[in-house]
């Protein structure tokens, strides 16, 4: 693998040093963004409650921790406490009149007008108009909406296409569907890549050909923005332009991808996506999520002009079928309670409940984060950090190293830096996950473990810096020359599992709440 070419990059030893890292980020126009968020501290991690104790008060314990890890949670925005206490102060003064009172000290709109007030700042994030995009429920309960409408099988097309290591939790939507239609889960067609399988990656060729051979039958397709697992950033506007070419209905899980890469959902003709909010988004843990839906299935043509009901029969017009809830319906009927439903046109009219507030608050308090740079600048960073990270992965010299290529780890990810996002996944030699995990945590350094062997790295452009990646890559080495030392004084048991595991501790990963 041949690391990025994004960063310029010494090829001498000065480019495998601190003060090198501390270089470029003293040339990084974006390292002010840094102070927006909250980086804990190493004595944080550790301590077992909130408050802090006369232990922490050395200094090795208040340096802030190595944090790689917003590919499953991102950090928290500063802002987000002043944000969220005034909402609770609007609460607590004004009661039920905060949904409609105009407060000048206020840092988001009354509360019924807060879906309205997301929309401009989430458009620019995922490249689409404001009409085209929602803040609304949480990321499965939105691709269960989404496909309501955009499943529509018949006897002879209903299969749904997705990836075979898609996020259980796209399995268990596409199986449920599948199931209520009455079709059986052989209907579920996994692209899986082709042999050899040394690779998890799937090429877009690949990934098209599957597409062909099962055109006829299939009435959806969906897949990853970016792959969880593997990091590699698929081709959407290929992949969608070829999935209409065979009039087949494309949707797209941007878990990973938004507020990681630059999206052009409008202009790539996308049917619709869904995504959650607290990963690159950094809206808190399972937080409120968001969906996109092309303006050419949000058109509403109501029965009369003033599109407040439906007709004397109580039918509402023509729009897309589907799930409806009284907060998609007509703003201007909402409080009515008419009984007529009339979806507002747009993505707003797949919303079902009103939004929750809190969460809405802490929503608009990230996306104020990122109205301070925009996705082609943060992009570029992220390049740049990924790019370092993959060269120190490979080419950092380190004393575990017998010989050159003999690192105990791979990337999966993909080389090619217009193939992937913020994250490399780098898969460790067998039976050494445990113990690096272990000298990581211990260290300060918050990474996420995909059992049996895979670490996924993921330097947030925001508030991660070079330094981050350097201090990562110096402990990552020194963990796995420990691990691979643990493994050859243990053994191996009878069985061919290692035995160097202190406690058993199992962490699971840091499982997405999706």
């Amino acid at each position: 693998m041949s690391p990025s070419k994004s960063l310029p990059f010494k090829e001498d030893a000065g480019a495998f040093t601190l003060d090198y890292a501390q270089s470029l980020d003293a040339e990084d126009p974006l390292r002010h963004l840094r102070d927006e968020f909250h980086i804990p501290t190493k004595a944080d991690l550790k301590r077992k409650k909130l408050e802090p104790d006369d232990e922490d008060e050395n200094p090795e314990a208040l340096e802030p921790c190595t944090y790689l890890c917003g590919n499953s949670l991102g950090l928290q925005p500063k802002r987000t406490f002043d944000y969220i206490y005034k909402y609770l102060s609007t609460w607590a003064t004004k009661g039920v009149y905060g949904h409609f009172k105009e407060l000048e000290d206020s840092m988001s709109p009354p509360w019924v007008h807060m879906d309205d007030a997301v929309k401009e700042q989430t458009a620019k994030i995922v490249g689409a108009l404001p009409s085209e995009v929602a803040v609304m429920e949480t990321l499965t309960v939105n691709l269960h909406l989404l496909m309501a409408s955009f499943y529509r099988p018949t006897k002879e097309r209903y299969k749904i296409i997705i990836e075979s290591k898609a996020f259980p939790s796209d399995h268990y939507a596409a199986l449920s569907q599948l199931a209520h239609h009455g079709h059986p889960p052989s209907g579920l067609i996994c692209i899986t890549p082709p042999p050899p399988t040394s690779t998890p990656l799937l090429t877009t060729a690949h990934i098209l050909s599957t597409i062909e051979a099962h055109a006829s039958t299939t009435a959806l397709i969906l897949l990853p923005g970016i792959q969880f697992y593997t990091g590699q950033l698929l081709d959407i506007a290929t992949i969608t332009a070829f999935a209409h070419k065979h009039s087949i209905t494309i949707g797209w899980d941007l878990a990973h991808a938004a507020g990681n890469v630059p999206l052009q959902l409008h202009d790539w003709d996308v049917d619709f996506a869904a995504w959650c909010n607290y990963k690159y988004m950094n809206s808190g843990p399972g937080t409120i999520g968001g969906l996109f839906v092309h303006e050419r299935h949000g058109r509403v043509d109501a029965p009369s002009e003033d599109r407040q009901g439906g007709n004397e029969e109580g039918e509402a017009g023509s729009y897309t079928p589907r799930l409806s809830g009284w907060w998609g319906s007509d703003k201007a009927s909402r409080f009515r309670m008419e009984n007529r439903f009339v979806p507002m046109p747009g993505a707003a009219g797949w919303q079902v409940s009103n939004p929750s507030a809190i969460d809405m608050t802490s929503v608009l308090a990230s996306l104020s984060v990122f109205g301070m740079a925009d996705m082609q600048a943060l992009r570029g960073k992220s390049l740049k950090l990924t790019g370092y990270l993959e060269r120190l992965l490979l080419e950092m010299p380190w004393e575990g190293e017998k010989e050159a290529g003999a690192r105990p780890y791979t990337i999966i990810t993909p080389s090619n830096e217009a193939e992937r996002g913020a994250q490399l996944s780098v898969r460790l030699e067998e039976g050494l996950l445990e113990r690096v995990m272990e000298v990581l945590e211990d260290e300060g350094v918050v990474v996420d473990e995909r059992k049996p062997n895979v670490v996924r790295v993921a330097p947030a452009p925001l508030y991660n810096s070079f330094e981050d990646v350097w201090r990562f890559v110096r402990v990552f080495q020194g963990a796995c020359r420990d691990a691979q030392e643990r493994k050859m004084s243990n053994g191996e048991n009878e069985g061919g599992r290692s035995l160097m595991v202190d406690g058993g501790k199992d962490r699971g990963g840091w499982e997405e709440i999706k």
